[in-house]
């Protein structure tokens, strides 16, 4: 799949490096005057998997939300700094926060199922984003985002049962599925597999490794061995004062064995 065109997509308007997606810029996020996030900086690059680890409450979760404006539904959130997308801020004038949030699919820690049918799960954020669809385009495009999403060959006989006969593994593939089919540029994943038995984590991961040739993957994760496996490039919040700041930011071996995360890192394994 390719992403999908709009205008949050187009090159020539355009002033970052090729690769790069996201920039953030001291990025500060208050919550009933209690800080959240302070002062957080880094960039994510095409086709990457760029992993967030650190301990419960530094923010992992709202720095994901603020890259999509997600958190613009939080209404007691104020957010400073600025975050750029491919150049251009998610701020600025003539921004969709629709269109970015459909060039940025969400996948949350637990699968959000709607009580319809798996087909009709696949395509409901295709239907509100991309309207006037054929009812052969919107079955094709389901089919390959179930492709996509290795869960065809598990459904494609019963596409019309229920989304809730599935197993939690397969509910998370098919919520992954419901992203894909709107062509996202950049998947947001919020500890997807937190809920998953082995077996179940194991094939998401293995899908990240392959989505990331097409897509870039922003992943929040506790699991220290899971981001050794998956990422290419790990951001370490640490609690300061109350709010998450990075303390360090590069390849995963340089932050798992950076002293500043030394904390952060038994936490998480022993936690």
């Amino acid at each position: 799949m390719k992403p999908k065109d709009n205008c949050l997509l187009d090159e020539s308007v355009s002033t970052a490096p090729a690769r790069e997606i996201f920039r953030i810029s001291n990025l500060s996020v208050v919550a009933r005057g209690k800080s959240i996030l302070r002062n957080v900086n880094a960039v994510i690059k095409a086709n990457q998997v760029f992993g967030i680890i650190g301990p419960s409450g530094a923010g992992k979760s709202t720095l994901l939300r603020c890259l999509n404006r997600l958190s613009d539904l939080t209404p007691e959130l104020e957010v400073t700094g600025s975050i750029e997308y491919r150049g251009r801020s998610i701020n600025a004038p003539g921004i969709d926060a629709d269109a970015l949030r459909a060039s940025t699919g969400f996948l949350f820690q637990q699968p959000v199922i709607f009580p319809t049918s798996i087909y009709k799960n696949v395509i409901f954020g295709l239907r509100h984003i991309r309207r006037g669809l054929s009812f052969a385009q919107l079955r094709e495009t389901a089919e390959s985002a179930l492709r996509e999403a290795a869960l065809w060959e598990e459904v494609k006989v019963r596409l019309h049962d229920s989304a809730l006969t599935l197993s939690v593994g397969q509910q998370q593939r098919l919520c992954l599925a419901r992203v894909l089919a709107t062509q996202p540029d950049v998947i947001l994943m919020d500890e997807p597999t937190s809920a998953l038995d082995p077996k179940s984590t194991a094939a998401i991961e293995e899908l990240i490794l392959q989505l990331k040739a097409r897509h870039t993957i922003v992943l929040v994760t506790h699991n220290v061995p899971q981001a050794r496996r998956v990422t290419d490039w790990l951001a370490c919040l640490c609690l300061r004062d109350g709010a998450g700041e990075i303390a360090e930011s590069a390849c995963c071996d340089a932050v798992l064995t950076n002293s500043q995360c030394r904390e952060v890192i038994e936490y998480l394994n022993h936690g």
